[in-house]
């Protein structure tokens, strides 16, 4: 990931009057209740984090990634879902040859209408946002492990509650995100896996009504804003989660704020694949960098995990994917 491309921030104020009268001279659409959605649970999603941490840092072609990658995949299998693997090699900017593994599970598949949910789950092979230690690779707790843990947790709660699910969920965990080039001008060194999955697709003319990435989702205190790749690409979708969130009660977290624009795994489905899709991804407003402090150093650990930041994330997309 990760590169800023402008600064956009709206602020839009209706104001309506009707003179002589005490009601409104527009009012707002009925919006028809949510529909019954499974219950998140926060404990499980931590659960999954840690288990991921504990294999170590997830770099491609380590043993770590090997092994994690193996409990991914069976976690999901367990889960009742049709899984698929991609194996491929991806040549990282510096000409390292990396063995990759893009993981598609599949819930429903029968099913026309599909919901995309994806996160990456390789963690960055050095921590060049550090002070010390800058060459060794990263825990990758929240940058990387909670997007997946999140997702774990849905593929769990769907496989308990298929029955009431009135579309089709896949779930893609991509690889080889985070071995991008330290410089941000070289975007396409970024979201190989991403990259590799919208040219060769692991269904032919597969498509989705709309995509979700999540990154970064499970720091204390985090906030996400409206990023400006997803806005440009997919507003409706923006707008039905971060309203999905209010509803919920969630709107400390998701933030009525727009952000700018980064290269992230959902830039390329976008613009590739063609497959309207947002990011919900920590925002350091204010900030030295668009993401928390821990960012690429070795602070990303389970200590800045926090069950309530997964618990909004992840009952607002499990809530918006139950009432489609």
């Amino acid at each position: 990931m990760r590169s800023s491309y402008f600064w956009s921030l709206s602020l839009l104020m209706l104001v309506y009057a009707c003179g002589g009268s005490k009601e409104k001279a527009s009012e707002n659409k009925s919006v028809p209740p949510l529909r019954i959605a499974p219950v998140f649970d926060a404990d499980s999603a931590y659960a999954y984090t840690q288990k991921q941490v504990d294999f170590g840092p997830r770099v491609p072609g380590s043993s770590a990634h090997y092994a994690c990658g193996n409990y991914l995949s069976g976690f999901l299998r367990n889960c009742g879902a049709a899984v698929q693997e991609q194996n491929f090699k991806a040549v990282r900017w510096d000409r390292v040859e990396m063995p990759a593994r893009n993981i598609i599970a599949s819930f429903k598949p029968e099913l026309k209408k599909r919901i995309l949910l994806m996160a990456h789950w390789d963690t960055r092979y050095l921590a060049d946002q550090d002070t010390l230690r800058k060459s060794e690779p990263i825990d990758g707790a929240n940058d990387g492990a909670s997007g997946v843990a999140v997702l774990l947790e849905i593929a769990r709660q769907i496989s308990l509650n298929a029955d009431s699910l009135q579309v089709g969920v896949d779930l893609l965990l991509l690889d080889v995100e985070d071995q991008g080039n330290p410089s941000e001008s070289d975007a396409d060194s970024w979201c190989l896996g991403s990259q590799y999955w919208s040219k060769n697709k692991h269904q032919a003319n597969y498509s989705a009504f709309f995509g979700v990435l999540l990154d970064m989702v499970g720091a204390r205190n985090a906030r996400f804003a409206r990023e400006g790749i997803s806005r440009k690409f997919a507003p409706n979708v923006v707008d039905k989660i971060w309203s999905t969130a209010s509803r919920l009660g969630y709107q400390q977290y998701f933030i009525p704020l727009d952000a700018p624009e980064i290269v992230d795994d959902h830039y390329f489905i976008n613009t590739i694949s063609q497959i309207p899709t947002i990011d919900i991804i920590e925002y350091s407003h204010g900030g030295p960098v668009y993401f928390g402090a821990y960012w690429h150093t070795h602070q990303d650990n389970m200590a800045i995990i926090d069950p309530a930041t997964l618990k909004a994330v992840g009952q607002t997309v499990l809530t918006s994917v139950y009432n489609e």
